[in-house]
């Protein structure tokens, strides 16, 4: 049984899309059509944006307690579709249904509480002025913001971005991408049962040229852009030229640092967390493990082992904990990936192909390389797959060197018997987060990149001020 839509979520219903095309949707585990959603036109965009635009002022002049309680009703109902969006999500992009529980059925309901609580509690400032007076500063809704998310963790990082934007007042035009869409329109659902007042939220599904549109639109006040580099270097030239603020989460080739007195073993689950989760498609993963020399075999055995026994299958199931990648055409470019490291002249210690058995789905055995240098192809350049290249070093000196010689700058982890060794190391790791031990974004935490890992943070009281406007109002100046 598929699941197939025909209208787009605009405006508060379902409407008829523009044009007849549609976008199919591909499980990765069978290779078969699972579902379709309308794919949005231009005329689609611009119907969103009117709504956005149109809706902006009423749901903008709603005091904070009066869209918290929206909100909450939104995330009530999310949470009554939670098993259903973990499970289409799996179906999807084959992230592990355990994983998907978590992230997609557990984040998005969490943030919307966490930011309409946020925004409740905030209040003007007045500040006492140097020249005599006062100042009044005041925090309005930005207005009208794009947000384009990816396929890898859609519903989670959908709402890093719809909970503030929405918490402060703005409106918001959301572009799924094409692989995972079938979460997005279940979370259409949501909203219509929630009450969420019409042209709030618009969902607009496409592709690259869509997209394109979408963050050159003269409607727009914001854009918040989860994705690639490269098309986030293409979003912020057109953002720049318009004078448009926009918050860019990009790519990222993080260092997980393994000190001389870690315990691997004793963190081995939280390292596969940090290292290799949902596949290794997660942007802020440690795929570069750095091992002291003095322990080198024996961390390069330990990881070896960890990938080796991990149970490789169905997304569905509940014992799998790497699933198939999310497209062929990722397959391919992760197997690309596997051959450069090889040609590079790094050793495969387990992996390097497809997994025995799995006649269909875009499956990719967990691979380890070792004797891999910084400089190889696998050290610098992001896979996005489950591929580990573990780097050996001589000193801490070394390490933070080796650690920081990377285009990126998003994620990383520090493996030590001393979290406050660990947290004195990761002062020095170029980044804009670090975990010790584990890796975890904290929704209290602002989470972004430096370098070409992006511009901006989300999450914390950072990511609802970036859909906020300040305005300064000078009192009692003689």
């Amino acid at each position: 049984m598929t699941i197939d839509y025909t209208g787009l979520y605009i405006n508060g219903q379902w409407s008829r899309p523009a044009e007849d095309a549609t976008l199919p949707v591909i499980s990765p585990t069978t290779e078969q059509r699972i579902g379709s959603v309308p794919e949005a036109a231009e005329a689609d965009v611009d119907d969103a944006i009117d709504a956005a635009r149109t809706a902006l002022t009423d749901w903008a002049s709603w005091t904070p307690a009066q869209r918290a309680e929206v909100l909450g009703r939104f995330a009530d109902e999310l949470e009554l579709r939670s098993e259903d969006t973990a499970t289409r999500v799996s179906s999807q992009n084959g992230m592990p249904i355990s994983l998907a529980r978590q992230f997609e059925g557990g984040f998005p309901p969490l943030l919307l509480r966490y930011y309409a609580e946020m925004a409740t509690k905030q209040e003007d400032e007045l500040r006492p002025g140097m020249l005599g007076g006062s100042t009044l500063v005041t925090r309005s809704p930005i207005g009208v913001v794009g947000a384009i998310v990816p396929w890898n963790v859609p519903q989670a990082i959908t709402f890093l971005k719809l909970a503030p934007a929405l918490a402060a007042g703005c409106t918001v035009v959301l572009k799924p991408s094409p692989e995972t869409v079938l979460d997005a329109f279940l979370m259409a659902d949501a909203a219509i049962a929630a009450g969420l007042p019409a042209g709030v939220l618009n969902i607009v599904p496409g592709g690259r040229d869509l997209g394109a549109y979408l963050v050159a639109h003269p409607g727009l006040d914001k854009v918040s852009f989860t994705g690639s580099t490269a098309a986030g270097r293409a979003i912020a030239r057109t953002c720049g030229e318009l004078l448009r603020p926009v918050t860019l989460e990009l790519g990222g080739k993080s260092a997980a640092v393994v000190l001389d007195d870690a315990d691997l073993i004793g963190n081995i689950e939280s390292f596969f967390a940090a290292t290799m989760l949902n596949n290794g498609q997660i942007c802020w993963l440690g795929t570069r493990v750095l091992a002291p020399r003095s322990r080198y075999n024996e961390i390069v055995d330990t990881i070896t082992d960890l990938a080796k026994n991990l149970t490789v299958g169905d997304p569905l199931s509940d014992s799998t904990q790497m699933g198939p990648l999310v497209s062929s055409r990722q397959r391919d470019r992760v197997e690309g990936y596997i051959e450069k490291g090889r040609a590079d002249g790094g050793r495969i210690t387990t992996g390097g192909g497809r997994p025995p058995n799995t006649e269909r789905g875009w499956f990719v055995e967990p691979t380890v390389f070792a004797d891999v240098q910084t400089d190889h192809t696998i050290a610098q350049e992001e896979i996005f797959g489950p591929v580990l290249a573990v780097i050996p070093y001589t000193d801490e000196a070394e390490a933070i060197t080796i650690a920081n010689h990377s285009d990126y700058g998003l994620g990383g982890s520090v493996w030590t018997a001393d979290p406050e060794r660990g947290a004195q190391f990761a002062r020095n790791i170029a980044s804009g987060t670090v975990g010790i031990n584990a890796y975890s974004n904290d929704p209290t935490a602002p989470f972004g990149g430096i370098k070409n890992s992006g511009l901006g943070r989300e999450l914390g009281p950072e990511g609802l001020a970036s859909y906020q406007q300040l305005k300064s109002i000078y009192l009692d100046v003689r």
